[in-house]
């Protein structure tokens, strides 16, 4: 797979919080899920490699190129979508987008109708008087209207119901099927990842955990549970983390088949991505 998006290094400080040499690739075809709990460093992260915040440190390279050289052209090849809209409120559908859309040297009204009417927004109404869900579908189809080759989004669901999120997901399915495209986009529900992500990144307490394809994250990690007598220090060393109560444990391992052969009462379940990520942030507390 070839890389669209590479970050080295990136740092970004603030009195109660750092960016510690954050590094990642998004990859062409990918679909690839920003996972990690409040505070972590999303948000961040993203504001910094779109440099939204001056960086302290670090590179970002759009196709092998520095975007410091030319952000203009970076800016012009990828599509943002941000939980909080950035739109005035006071203009209309109509006037947002023909502020905006000049700013694209590729922008297709065509396509961008065709996402209006599929979202069912009119031109006509006030920015201001979209619910919160209705403004990320306004984001979302300016962002798919000027051939962008990398979508970056930042908590894209928020706000919409069960309904609007699958469309979502179809929607960025077909996006990246053309080929020579990717997603990266930050999201707390971990739900839609299980239907959508390809790779999974995490970041907590401002670094990066993981980098991996979420199939292979989700076959490497299951839960185990059992009664607390098996809790030996072999079967606690094998866990990534556990908590007891009176009934037993509950446990994240990525070495399961040891644990099952150690003792064959335990049980093993099938881990969520959400298992993984907590078990991760717990571990670290």
């Amino acid at each position: 797979m070839a890389a669209i998006l590479e970050v080295s290094g990136l740092k970004k400080s603030y009195k109660n919080f750092e960016l510690k040499n954050v590094s990642f690739s998004i990859y062409e075809d990918c679909i690839t899920g920003f996972i990690g709990v409040n505070g972590a460093g999303k948000t961040t992260t993203i504001n910094a490699l779109l440099n939204l915040v001056h960086r302290d440190g670090g590179i970002v390279k759009f196709r092998g190129k520095d975007i410091s050289t030319d952000e203009k052209t970076f800016k012009d090849k990828i599509g943002v979508v941000f939980d909080s809209g950035c739109f005035y409120d006071e203009l209309t559908i109509k006037d947002m987008t023909a502020l905006l859309s000049p700013a694209y040297s590729e922008w297709d009204n065509h396509i961008y109708k065709q996402y209006l009417e599929r979202f069912s927004l009119q031109q006509e109404q006030t920015i201001g008087t979209l619910s919160k869900g209705m403004k990320m579908k306004y984001a979302l189809a300016l962002a798919l209207s000027h051939n962008a080759e990398l979508l970056i989004m930042d908590e894209p669901t928020s706000g919409l119901d069960p309904l609007m999120r699958e469309q979502f997901i179809n929607i960025l399915k077909s996006y990246i099927e053309p080929g020579g495209r990717a997603v990266f986009y930050s999201t707390h529900n971990t739900t839609d990842l299980d239907k959508s992500a390809d790779m999974l990144i995490m970041i907590n307490a401002g670094k990066i955990l993981f980098e991996e394809e979420k199939d292979f994250l989700l076959e490497k990690f299951r839960v185990v549970k059992g009664d607390v007598k098996y809790l030996s220090p072999d079967i606690k060393s094998l866990m990534l983390h556990f908590e007891k109560s009176k009934y037993g444990f509950t446990g994240i391992s990525d070495n399961a088949l040891k644990i099952k052969s150690l003792y064959p009462d335990i049980l093993l379940e099938r881990a969520s991505i959400e298992d993984i990520m907590l078990a991760y942030v717990k571990e670290g507390e």
